[in-house]
């Protein structure tokens, strides 16, 4: 039986299944990457809920795994030469586990690193102007009186899934007709701005023909609908 007794985290989220991977995660964009990726690999994995809402990912056990305090983050007990690994950031995660398993990235180097190229894309750019917009477009921002700040996410969401519509030309998927990590990493963020922020007429989001198309094939696949509603909310 593997032993997580070294992970603080373990203790206040036990393993029932200690040699499984464990996903310390609540359903939001970035935490919902990495169950997606889970169902679509097959890989046996735990889920345990930190809930963001009671400011869990704050708690001194999640911090202890990721001080960055933010959900997702991993262990794998099974991790490089056999030893358990703790991982956070779900852009990495994302890579480990495609690499662990090689799927859902391209086994030539060049695809690989023009895959990681459009992770990174997602998380240095749509995660956080996304997230921006939809904090002054739904939540508390809507009351801050200058809505400079709400034009500025506005405008660079709306050259992010420019950005998008672009490379989707004459593709299924970003990197062709091969699903990927790439698109894993910006389905659930996508699906967010124009279902749960209602931000879709703000980015002019039907002006678009190939993120529509894109967002609905990824939305169909079962791994996707499952990994959506991983872990369960409280």
């Amino acid at each position: 039986m593997s032993d997580l007794s070294a992970f603080a985290i373990a203790t206040r989220w036990p393993a029932k299944h200690p040699d499984r991977l464990q996903l310390y995660s609540f359903p939001t964009p970035n935490g919902v990457k990495v169950s997606i990726a889970l169902e679509e690999l097959g890989l046996p994995y735990e889920p345990h809920a930190v809930d963001i809402g009671k400011n869990e990912s704050w708690t001194p056990e999640f911090l202890s795994l990721n001080p960055n305090g933010k959900i997702p983050a991993i262990i794998d007990p099974d991790g490089p030469g056999g030893k358990p690994l703790g991982l956070f950031e779900s852009g990495a995660i994302l890579l480990y586990l495609a690499e662990k398993t090689g799927k859902l990235i391209p086994a030539d180097a060049a695809g690989r690193y023009e895959t990681i190229q459009w992770v990174f894309f997602q998380m240095a750019g749509i995660g956080p102007m996304f997230g921006q917009l939809g904090f002054f477009h739904k939540f508390a921002g809507r009351e801050i009186e200058d809505k400079r700040p709400r034009e500025r996410y506005q405008n660079e969401s709306k050259r992010l899934l420019g950005v998008i519509e672009a490379r989707l030309e004459g593709r299924q998927w970003i990197m062709g007709d091969e699903y990927t990590i790439a698109d894993i990493s910006m389905l659930g963020w996508v699906r967010n701005l124009v279902g749960f922020y209602g931000a879709g007429e703000l980015v002019e989001f039907d002006r678009l023909k190939r993120v529509p198309e894109w967002l609905e094939r990824g939305l169909a696949r079962p791994a996707v609908q499952r990994g959506l509603n991983i872990p369960p909310r409280p």
